[in-house]
């Protein structure tokens, strides 16, 4: 196959639909010689801060000359980033010999009604490559969830990590954080280390407890940082007696830092040493796409994933960083959020808001739809025809001290980023 084709092969799986359980990959990958045994994981799982956590552990073991693997998902700008080797994307050849040899064993599977979703065979993608290129250790992110998510079919890892909980995917997970913390923590794997987000629920915090005395692994926390300096392009900490630069946005980066630097920690013990000089080189070159990242200064231009309502606190505790300044929002999000949460916490600060609908999922909640259920919580609102009309719109709209933010869902994201990119300069 070519990448075309490898590509038209994934996303047609999905019209099988996804079933919960872990038999399907299992199978899949035993049909290939199960790769994932053959393979060393850091495993991450939560809500919120997945990617910036994996992202940052990438960054600073390949800095210290390690080969490390990293499967993130969703992608914003191109499929390749959920397969990636020392942070450059799977080539276009070697994602399809990968799918290549997936497909035959997928075929075989099929005909037997055992058919492993689109997910599931990204992820034996991903092992066989990370396998090929023979990496020290892959840094691997659930998809949702935890315990029945495709990832959760390797043993037990250098150490398994908890990000921010929160109620995202609750018709999968279950409506209460007690019962999504259960989900999530399905990664805990018995005798190994799990490191933990610091702040958490009480009631996430007892089934994080509860499941790590389960399965006899020690329960680590960050320790405290202290923040030197804190704006909208960056945060000056230090950790542990380290002084660092985070260039990701917010305080909840300064978190997801610290829940990264724990994790070396351990994985230092582990056999994987790394210099200081290489954690802050790492950090420092930390960028993830989509997560409050600037694209343009005058007027200040920020593309945000924010996609449920602990994104949406964690993007509305940032603008607020911004003091009076004018900010112009364009939204589009998917129809299975928790809308009005996501709306309270951030439409209160804009000065307006351009109301889209994305084309590239079919859960897209419709533009005039949207903009009904925004009308309580900011006065000036429009509905373009197009999300690239409406940043265009929005960003008319802006002075040169006013902000244009991009917000509300990934998918949208993926598909306004270019043209933000372009008003950015």
């Amino acid at each position: 196959m070519t990448y075309d084709q490898a590509l038209e092969f994934i996303h047609g799986i999905a019209r099988f639909g996804s079933k919960p359980g872990l038999l399907r990959v299992q199978l899949l990958l035993e049909r290939m010689g199960n790769p994932q045994k053959k393979l060393k994981f850091i495993h991450v799982a939560g809500t919120n801060g997945k990617g910036s956590t994996c992202t940052m552990l990438s960054r600073v073991l390949s800095t210290a000359g390690y080969k490390v693997g990293l499967y993130i998902s969703p992608f914003v700008l191109d499929f390749r980033e959920r397969i990636q080797v020392n942070n450059e994307m799977i080539e276009h050849d070697e994602f399809a010999r990968s799918a290549t040899l997936v497909r035959r064993h997928w075929e075989i599977l099929d005909k037997q009604g055992d058919t492993p979703s689109e997910f599931e065979t990204v992820v034996a993608c991903a092992f066989d490559y990370f396998l090929r290129k023979q990496v020290d250790v892959v840094v691997l992110e659930v998809g949702m969830g935890g315990r029945l998510d495709a990832t959760n079919v390797i043993d037990t890892p250098l150490v398994s990590i908890i990000t921010s909980l929160g109620m995202d995917h609750m018709e999968y997970l279950g409506n209460t954080i007690g019962a999504i913390a259960f989900e999530k923590c399905g990664i805990i794997k018995p005798d190994g280390i799990t490191v933990c987000y610091p702040e958490q629920e009480p009631e996430a915090i007892k089934v994080i407890e509860e499941r790590c005395a389960q399965e006899r692994n020690p329960l680590i926390f960050p320790k405290e940082p202290a923040v030197l300096g804190m704006d909208f392009f960056g945060t000056r900490m230090i950790y542990d007696g380290l002084e660092l630069t985070v260039p990701l946005i917010g305080a909840h980066q300064v978190k997801n830092a610290s829940t990264a630097l724990a994790a070396l920690a351990v994985v230092k013990d582990r056999g994987f040493p790394v210099s200081d000089a290489d954690i802050v080189k790492g950090i420092a070159q930390t960028s993830f796409p989509a997560r409050l990242e600037v694209l343009g200064r005058d007027p200040l231009i920020v593309l945000d994933g924010a996609h449920n309502k602990g994104g949406a606190e964690v993007l509305g505790k940032a603008l607020d960083m911004l003091g009076d300044k004018k900010i112009h929002a364009v939204m589009g999000m998917l129809s299975n959020k928790d809308l009005t949460g996501i709306l309270s916490e951030i439409l209160p600060r804009c000065h307006t808001l351009t109301v889209v609908c994305g084309r590239e999922n079919p859960l897209a909640m419709p533009a005039d739809e949207l903009a009904e259920l925004a009308r309580p919580f900011c006065d000036n609102i429009y509905v373009a025809d197009s999300p690239r009309e409406g940043v265009l719109s929005a960003y008319a709209l802006c002075a040169p001290d006013d902000m244009l933010l991009s917000c509300g869902s990934l998918y949208l994201a993926s598909e306004l980023r270019p043209e933000l990119v372009k008003l950015g300069g």
